[in-house]
């Protein structure tokens, strides 16, 4: 499967067959602009400006955003219903957290994520390969909540998403607050923005991958 960050909080995952999904499409009052990009579903964890730009997304996608099991070709979706703050959703409502299943990876995309960490969000969540995880505090989870996220679910691999890149228009930390959390050795930073993986290149081990571009 290959992993394309777009920015943001936006993602391209796509099947080795070709069906692919785009999460969490953002319009340019993030401060940049999406590139141009289709697939043959959109996720949308909550209808705000920066995650629910459907209309963005080329192909005549079928839009999921709401609570729901989908199956595509080669893909599993399930939707996940979570709190967007930190008091149930009453400042900010409600946030899905997108399952997916793709080659024998499970990729889990946790939107805006506002809750604190619980043992009953976690069981719901597991088993979890690949997560992309918000980082940027203030409208999220912060760095010091996000790495607990991530102690506790125990994933093969970690994106950070949501963090203050270059152009950005939001009151949201960079993802060095995140990445100085781990020991060096556990973080890489790549020059691109994309990723392939195989479930053979799993070995249990926690890395947190961090794309390239406008950092």
């Amino acid at each position: 499967m290959k992993i394309e960050y777009l920015g943001h909080s936006c993602f391209k995952l796509t099947e080795s067959t070709g069906t692919s999904v785009v999460c969490d499409p953002y319009d340019p009052s993030v401060g940049y602009d999406m590139p141009e990009v289709s697939a043959d579903a959109v996720t949308v964890s909550h209808h705000h400006y920066d995650h629910d730009n459907v209309k963005a997304v080329g192909g005549n996608p079928a839009v999921i955003d709401g609570e729901c099991s989908y199956d595509l070709p080669g893909v599993e979706i399930n939707a996940i219903k979570s709190f967007h703050d930190g008091t149930r959703g009453k400042k900010r409502g409600d946030n899905l957290i997108f399952k997916f299943r793709m080659d024998g990876i499970d990729i889990c995309h946790l939107g805006d994520l506002g809750e604190a960490c619980s043992s009953e969000l976690i069981d719901v969540l597991l088993p979890v390969n690949v997560l992309l995880i918000p980082v940027g505090g203030n409208y999220t989870i912060d760095a010091e909540m996000a790495k607990e996220y991530v102690d506790r679910i125990m994933p093969d691999v970690v994106i950070p998403m949501h963090y203050r890149e270059k152009g950005c228009a939001l009151d949201i930390d960079k993802v060095d607050k995140f990445t100085d959390l781990f020991d060096e050795e556990y973080v890489e930073e790549l020059e691109e923005r994309e990723l392939e993986l195989m479930r053979s290149d799993l070995n249990g081990e926690t890395k947190v991958v961090v794309f390239g571009g406008r950092r």
